[in-house]
């Protein structure tokens, strides 16, 4: 099989020849440099792209950027006046210092805005397919409609709107989710194959069970419905604690899902998982980037490497980090010792 095929077939549930050894990205070194190459080589790499255009917020939507020195002040204007965010920068980061909405008649001027559909641009997935061929598998970035919404509250602004106004939040997630499906249709029809779903971790962190369930498993199932319409693939991304949310996850109609973290970055005990979601969800991740791949000698790698290997293999199971899609490189030369050993495990040489 070639790393395309492998990874493919793991996602549907089948078993591959071997169980698929997935970095997510290259890091910071990226794909042209020579230790790029020998992921793309020598794992089963999985590359992701942007999707070339906010589906959400539209194309030329009423916004108005204003630099402030160490400060950039993006000015959204509503019906019912500015809402403005402010991002701080220094020497090493920048962050946002104060979001623009605060209140649930925030999220109505939101939604109150001039919106234009955005257009479909795949040029940078297309060029990516080209540079990844069989030897990995390219994902399109996709944010949810509860992306959007958690972005323009604070974090305890996003909570608070879920207990004081539900009602609203299900708003803005029929909106986001209408605007998005109608550009997913779009651009799924264009080529867009594999794609990477983005955001549910908002609910299943910040809110609980109940959130998911209606905000997660009640919207994002209908565009996982206009992917696989268009015979194409599903990936969700959801990090936390998620022993409590099998069952829906297994309604959330997803052919993929990572990172399942362990104990202690999270609560997933890789044989249960196997247990509720096996033929029905292919499981991506258990291994921790920074502290597992990054970290530990390279024969604690191959051990913990080998026990997912046993305990989740060989069908519906893709050997993974955190997907954040920043590593070490000494992480990347452990990723590339994992592939040897599932090829040893299952008897197989690429």
């Amino acid at each position: 099989m070639t790393s395309r095929e492998r990874l493919i077939c793991a996602m549907k549930c089948g078993t591959p020849d071997r169980v698929p050894v997935a970095p997510f990205g290259t890091s910071h070194f990226g794909l042209d440099t020579p230790l790029g190459q020998r992921l793309l080589h020598e794992t089963d790499l999985i590359a992701y792209v942007g999707p070339g255009s906010n589906a959400i917020r539209g194309t030329d939507p009423p916004i108005r950027t204003e630099d402030h020195g160490s400060e950039t002040h993006i000015v959204y204007q509503t019906p019912r006046g500015p809402l403005t965010q402010i991002i701080r920068r220094t020497e090493i980061t920048a962050a946002t210092v104060k979001f623009p909405c605060a209140t649930p008649a925030d999220g109505e001027a939101m939604l109150e805005m001039d919106f234009q559909p955005a257009p479909v641009d795949l040029s940078m997935y297309l060029e990516m397919e080209a540079q990844v061929g069989e030897e990995g598998l390219t994902l399109i970035d996709c944010a949810d409609a509860i992306c959007w919404i958690a972005e323009l509250f604070s974090p305890e602004d996003f909570c608070l709107l879920w207990v004081e106004a539900p009602e609203m939040m299900e708003r803005m997630m029929q909106v986001g989710t209408d605007r998005l499906a109608e550009w997913l249709e779009r651009a799924c029809a264009a080529g867009g194959q594999a794609w990477r779903m983005v955001g549910p971790e908002y609910a299943s962190v910040m809110l609980g069970p109940q959130a998911y369930e209606r905000l997660i498993v009640g919207y994002n199932p209908r565009l996982h419905e206009i992917v696989h319409r268009h015979s194409g693939l599903v990936h969700t991304h959801n990090h936390g604690p998620m022993t409590n949310l099998y069952d829906l996850l297994l309604r959330l109609d997803t052919d993929s899902l990572d990172p399942l973290e362990a104990w202690p970055w999270g609560d997933c005990d890789l044989a249960e998982a196997k247990q509720h979601l096996g033929g029905k969800v292919c499981m991506l991740g258990n291994l921790d980037d920074m502290e597992i791949l990054g970290k530990k000698p390279r024969e604690e790698v191959l051990q913990v490497g080998r026990e997912r290997l046993e305990v989740a293999g060989p069908d519906g199971f893709i050997l993974g980090g955190t997907s954040s899609g920043t590593y070490t490189e000494y992480a990347a030369e452990n990723f590339i010792a994992l592939r040897e050993l599932s090829e040893e495990v299952y008897g197989v040489s690429d």
